[in-house]
């Protein structure tokens, strides 16, 4: 029987990307893309639904659809990520392919690079699916940093910035993907039968700082403390460059370079195109000069090194 695939998150390129590409697929017959609000490009081959996570409407799509594939990609937002509306997503999505009768395999992007108590989160409860449902098919891909010409995410945007702020002392070794390969291995593992928990990234790492070299950024080493005085100018509206989730990424946490990808390969027969650094160095020559935003003024730097220092 043709398969009727159901794609969250839609509204984000790479989700875009995927339900496009599972269209195509000969066994598909029909793929709905869910979100609280439409792609940003044409989705020929895809059907839109809006999705409220407050609401019932998901469980209403599952079931309207008869949906039995269905792919979780809604965990990151472009603009302003909410992290709360991250792991509801998740649970909505999860208790909907349980209250099913017709789903049979959920793939569910999960990153190494959220904040580490809300992966931990979303990996459990998916895991509690597990235990509930044994005849539900699940696999959890845990993507690296991603990366690439149409990516824009608290990373790229710490990136792009003229100054940017790391922590003194420290120089994390980065894993990217690039994101051909994370689409691919979307796609690949929604229509295989692998089961469990699956590290994406691209081989070997790349120190931050020959990240910043290589897009030109000046480099400011602050002590930790320093970054909660970004967070705390940016929530009073004096720049546009500390969100929560963007300061995240200029802690350690960045330092994904303990991811593992032969499990994936092994399971799919597959393994990323892009190395780390060539997934990097894709990105670094997609973009121009101009797009690098000056967010960080000099006042804020003398604002920012007054207050770390106490003076």
């Amino acid at each position: 029987m043709a398969r009727v695939v159901l794609v969250t998150g839609v509204s984000s390129p790479l989700a875009t990307r995927v339900a496009q590409a599972l269209s195509e697929e000969p066994g598909v017959r029909r793929v709905i893309g869910a979100d609280s609000s439409s792609p940003s490009e044409d989705a020929p081959g895809v059907e839109y639904a809006h999705v409220d996570l407050h609401d019932g409407s998901l469980d209403r799509i599952v079931t309207d659809s008869g949906a039995d594939l269905v792919l979780h990609l809604g965990l990151d937002t472009v603009n302003v990520p909410n992290r709360e509306d991250n792991v509801l997503g998740t649970m909505r999505v999860l208790g909907a392919a349980q209250r099913s009768t017709t789903v049979r395999r959920l793939v569910v992007r999960s990153s190494a690079t959220l904040d580490a108590d809300d992966a931990a989160e979303v990996e459990r409860h998916t895991r509690g699916l597990q235990r509930r449902r044994p005849d539900l098919s699940v696999a959890v891909l845990r993507f690296a940093n991603l990366i690439g010409p149409s990516v824009r995410t608290p990373l790229t945007r710490y990136l792009d910035s003229r100054v940017v702020p790391t922590v003194l002392g420290s120089d994390p070794h980065v894993q990217f993907l690039h994101e051909d390969d994370g689409a691919e291995a979307l796609v690949r593992m929604a229509l295989s039968d692998g089961t469990g928990s699956f590290d994406v990234a691209g081989a070997d790492s790349v120190p931050l700082s020959h990240c910043l070299r290589r897009v030109g950024g000046q480099r400011l080493p602050v002590p930790e403390r320093g970054l909660r005085v970004l967070r705390g100018l940016a929530r009073h509206g004096r720049i546009a460059y500390a969100s929560s989730s963007a300061s995240r990424a200029v802690r350690t946490e960045l330092d994904t370079s303990g991811m593992d990808s032969e499990p994936l390969e092994r399971v799919l027969d597959w393994s990323p195109s892009y190395s780390s650094v060539e997934a990097f160095d894709a990105y670094a020559d997609s973009r121009g000069t101009s797009s690098r935003a000056d967010r960080l003024r000099p006042v804020h730097v003398l604002a920012l090194a007054r207050a770390t220092l106490g003076r």
